[in-house]
């Protein structure tokens, strides 16, 4: 077995939770699991108790809370009863305390509410979290947000601090939802930051139109993907990158991608690009030309 990374963690977002790709990660070294309440129709706690609960333990394991199964199909909640039982019900149906329980999406709920409402409501939701995790029913606690510059429009100053901020990271975010996120940290000053969805949730076509290869230092023989796994760490800067797939072989290049050392004057340049991009331009998603013209087509079977 290879020498555990803690760095990469293998989320289960749209993953069917097969057996064999658990153990795959466990001989690759990958011992970080991200799941969610709501992932495979909510019954991921549910599946990884019945396939994998002998391999739960290797694991260092984080999942969310925040949205609930409804009439209407799924809704999201901040009510703090709601959430207590959440946690409750997740170490209950993974049959142990998870490492890490996640406030999932935050912002869903918060968005409409006047400031001052959005801070109170986000604020009891935080201290059910750090009650939790005071309680034993997890490790440590944290955020996990879709979209920071609406989560940053609510004052997280003196607000309980979270162990770990999860944002989406890499190469697509756009320079708004970056600086958002760093303001957010800076101003939360969470223990660490995670990221996840490195490639968007697909979009394989634009490796083709854009080389993130030269954000790397050589020698290296990585491909345009794997270039652009490992550059997603700076962007922002994260200490561990939670990235879904089903198959053990992409497990194989990720782990591989984390050897490569990222240039990180060349991951300046481009942000300062993005930047004066932004600065001459009214386009929302604030990415360069190779970036929008790629991201709506083509697939991936990374998320």
């Amino acid at each position: 077995m290879h020498g555990a990374d803690p760095r990469l963690v293998l989320g289960l977002h749209r993953s069917r939770h097969r057996r064999d790709l658990l153990t795959a990660a466990l001989d690759l070294g990958v011992t970080a699991l991200d799941t969610a309440a709501p992932y495979l129709g909510f019954r991921s706690h549910l599946a990884l108790a019945e396939t994998a609960a002998d391999l739960l333990p290797k694991f260092t394991l984080s999942t969310k809370v925040g949205f609930f199964p409804s009439a209407g199909g799924t809704e999201h909640s901040l009510d703090p009863v709601r959430l207590r039982l959440a946690v409750e019900r997740a170490a209950r149906e993974l049959g142990g305390e998870p490492d890490t329980v996640l406030l999932h999406n935050p912002e869903r709920s918060l968005a409409g509410l006047s400031p001052a409402h959005g801070r109170a409501l986000l604020g009891k939701a935080c201290t059910v979290l750090a009650d939790a995790a005071r309680d034993g029913l997890c490790r440590t606690w944290g955020v996990a947000s879709w979209d920071t510059q609406s989560l940053g429009m609510v004052r997280v100053e003196g607000l309980p601090s979270p162990d770990v901020l999860m944002v989406r990271a890499g190469l697509l975010v756009g320079v708004d939802l970056l600086d958002a996120t760093n303001v957010l940290r800076t101003a939360w000053q969470a223990d660490e930051t995670w990221g996840m969805s490195p490639f968007g949730g697909g979009h394989r076509k634009v490796w083709e139109d854009f080389d993130p290869r030269p954000f790397l230092r050589p020698p290296h023989d990585l491909s345009r993907v794997q270039a652009a796994f490992r550059t997603a760490f700076h962007l922002p800067v994260a200490a561990a990158m939670a990235v879904g797939t089903d198959d053990p072989g992409h497990l194989v290049q990720l782990v591989q991608a984390m050897a490569a050392e990222v240039d990180i004057a060349a991951v300046s340049q481009y942000l300062r690009a993005l930047h004066g991009l932004r600065q001459g331009s009214s386009s929302a998603t604030r990415r360069p030309a190779s970036f929008r013209a790629g991201a709506s087509s083509g697939s991936s079977s990374y998320a």
